[in-house]
């Protein structure tokens, strides 16, 4: 795995007064456990993809206390395995990614709010929003709306996100719906200290197990009970939400001084919120801020008697939300004309040019732009000004700025090498449009290789090519890697693409792992841990669903990768063709041999390893084998010939001897600069005196 968690789990034993201090997702997996929580499923997926990891380095305690431990599918997968606390009382909670992954999730979700739930459903959210986001810009605050779930949102402070992990569940349980919880990738691995409780066991959990079914019409998501379980919905459950919510009060009111202003923000954006009016003189260094602030917890539903009571006899009021469409703005306008509360001015987002707002209307609330917005509220821009002159003067003593790196391939990356195939491949071919599909591989749409017209969702981009295939003048190439295969990719698109006889081609990368979210286990991985059954192959998946034409091909060989995609291309087989290029992911690799070959030095044993180089002499400075690779460890220095101006390609030290370069410069038929050396460490007599003779033919001193 990427990381391992199997020290800092000895944290979920802690007990009744003990403290814990750690991580923010490790909190919450704590959280559940004093929950009592009785089942716990995911889809792995940054920025909550730790919270499995936590679970499965934990098993030895999830056995002890009955903890049944799930790795999804998919989101749709975990989504549905709530399904368990719609009859029972059973505490469940499940982790992915939002908002693409409670998209994949929604048909469970929505079944699941309508059918309402007696053991407490907790959903635990990555919300990857923002400039450090890899998915969309998207909020999950429009579906927890439309599905009329819950949504939670606590301030970034460890106390408060296992409080809220803790109340979700009451929560959920009082008013029979499921609970979402979002948190922003920094509240996933922010660290603090909490005062910890024990762990409890759930009533019913794999020690005691539910002895007999129970059946209730009422809760089954078909017509005419999906009518009464609607209105059920909004004149009881919603109800009975507000009325927790404000009685066990999630929300809070941080007083201030000053009672003609007053902020509300979003319960994620309260520590932007305290740092910007401290910075503008408004709050002080320990959270004491002369301004009263109305952290919204909950978002979702919002109590009206507690904003109303709030903005009443203030002259302004500043919302900080972030993201794009304004809910919680409007949904306060609206109150507060509802509840005719007179002579409040509210601001927030600046909605069209030259109308009262502060903030942008959309975008990541990052520190700085929220500073800037406090300011403009509180007409204090002068000090603005003097904190972006210290900046402007920091900058110019640091000097010049990083340039900007764009991202692509790890060094060594069994990705890389098919990708410079298919540049060689079009030189007869033509170029081809090709399909992409979320996953490392998607880096391929970026330079030196600009490959990848499209991305439309895990897994899906086969079906993404089902129309263009046809009315495209050759065939079409598709991308998928092995954990879209197994998620989606499986059905939604190779089955339906045998199904309706499509002429295209799918190109499997098997890398070995879910390499995009931190190399998780796969049915088709390499090796499986105790917990998983092995032997899934890919091989044997196409097989039972009809595809006739499988070859499995070498990612380095590129030659080989090459002549493959050509021959699909141009064959007469009708039908889908799959081509499954097949590489483990160089940094699990490194991971796994990293450990051995230190082990092996230590103990003095003979090691060989591997590395590329240029000659000097030969390289012509013509660069096509950069351009062809892409790799950051092949790269330019100065030609050491005087004569010469033109920089030579170089191998740098990182390189984990591939071999794509010369794969590369021989497929591509390049010049023949590269050469192949082996390092020997703790050398044998044998190694010494064959160097000792190979210097000599040279004419070199052996020292």
């Amino acid at each position: 795995m990427e990381r391992s968690f199997k020290k800092e789990v000895e944290l979920l034993k802690l007990g009744d007064g003990e403290t814990f201090h750690g991580e923010g997702i490790l909190a919450v997996t704590k959280a559940l456990l004093q929950s009592g929580v009785a089942y716990v499923g995911g889809y792995q997926g940054a920025p909550v993809s730790h919270m499995m990891d936590v679970l499965n380095d934990a098993r030895e305690i999830m056995d002890q206390l009955g903890v049944h431990i799930e790795t999804n599918a998919s989101e749709a997968g975990a989504a549905a395995m709530l399904g368990a606390s719609i009859n029972y009382p059973l505490r469940g909670a499940v982790t992915f990614k939002s908002t693409v992954g409670t998209n994949v999730a929604s048909d469970a979700l929505s079944n699941l709010a309508s059918a309402g739930v007696k053991g407490g459903a907790l959903i635990v959210l990555g919300e990857d929003y923002g400039e450090g986001s890899s998915i969309i810009q998207e909020r999950s605050q429009a579906f927890a709306m439309k599905s009329q779930m819950w949504l939670l949102d606590p301030r970034p402070n460890l106390p408060k996100i296992v409080e809220m992990v803790e109340k979700g569940f009451e929560l959920s349980e009082a008013s029979s719906t499921p609970v979402m919880l979002e948190l922003r990738i920094r509240a996933c691995h922010v660290h603090g200290s909490f005062v910890a409780k024990n762990n409890l066991s759930s009533k019913h959990s794999k020690n005691n197990p539910i002895q007999e079914p129970v059946f209730d019409l009422g809760r089954i998501c078909l017509p005419p009970a999906t009518y009464a379980q609607e209105k059920h919905k909004i004149e009881v459950r919603w109800p009975a939400a507000v009325r927790f919510i404000r009685e066990h009060g999630l929300n809070e009111v941080f007083p201030g001084a000053r009672t003609d202003v007053g902020i509300l923000c979003q319960g994620g954006m309260y520590n932007a919120t305290l740092r910007a009016l401290q910075m503008v003189g408004l709050a002080d260094a320990f959270g004491a801020s002369q301004v009263p602030i109305y952290c919204m917890n909950v978002t979702y539903p919002l109590i009206p008697e507690e904003i109303v009571a709030f903005c009443k006899g203030k002259k302004s009021v500043l919302i900080v939300e972030e993201g794009q469409p304004a809910y919680l703005e409007d949904a306060v306008l609206a109150l507060l004309q509802r509840h005719e509360v007179q002579g409040v001015k509210v601001q927030g987002k600046e909605m069209l040019p030259n109308t009262p707002g502060v903030f942008p209307l959309a975008g990541e609330y990052t520190g700085e732009v929220v500073l800037t917005g406090v300011a403009k509220f509180f007409n204090l821009e002068k000090e603005i000004d003097s904190i972006r002159s210290l900046k402007a003067k920091a900058l110019q003593l640091l000097g010049s700025p990083t340039p900007p790196r764009p991202p692509g391939f790890c060094v060594g990356c069994p990705e890389r090498p098919v990708f410079a195939a298919m540049k060689i491949a079009e030189k007869t071919t033509g170029a081809f449009h090709l399909s992409a599909d979320i996953g490392c591989h998607t880096f391929s749409t970026l330079p030196p290789f600009n490959i990848g017209h499209t991305v439309l969702g895990y897994g899906l981009g086969l079906a993404s090519n089902s129309a263009i295939q046809p009315l495209f003048g050759r065939r079409t190439i598709t991308m998928m890697g092995d954990g879209g295969f197994w998620h989606n990719g499986l059905t939604s698109g190779i089955a339906n693409s045998v199904f309706n006889k499509d002429d295209g081609i799918l190109v499997i990368m098997k890398n070995g792992y879910s390499s995009a979210t931190g190399t998780q286990e796969l049915p088709s991985s390499p090796q499986h841990s105790e917990f998983k059954a092995g032997d899934m192959a890919i091989e044997r998946a196409l097989e039972g669903v009809g595809v006739g034409w499988v070859k499995t091909v070498d990612n380095y060989r590129v030659g080989e990768v090459s002549k493959v995609l050509k021959e699909a291309m141009t064959t007469d087989y009708q039908g889908l063709k799959v081509i499954i290029a097949e590489g483990e992911c160089q940094l699990e690799r490194q991971r796994k041999l990293r450990p051995v070959v230190a082990k092996n030095l230590s103990a003095g044993k003979r090691t060989v390893r591997v590395k590329y180089g240029v000659d000097e002499d030969t390289c012509t400075g013509d660069h096509s084998c950069i351009r062809l690779s892409g790799c950051p460890t092949l790269t330019i220095k100065d030609n050491p010939d005087p004569l010469r101006r033109d920089p030579v390609a170089t191998v740098i030290d990182g390189c984990v001897g591939c071999g794509l370069c010369g794969e590369n410069a021989h497929a591509a038929v390049l010049c023949p600069s590269f050469y192949r050396a082996e390092v020997i460490q703790n050398p044998s007599f044998l190694d010494k005196a064959l160097n000792k003779l190979r210097n000599v033919w040279r004419g070199t001193t052996v020292h």
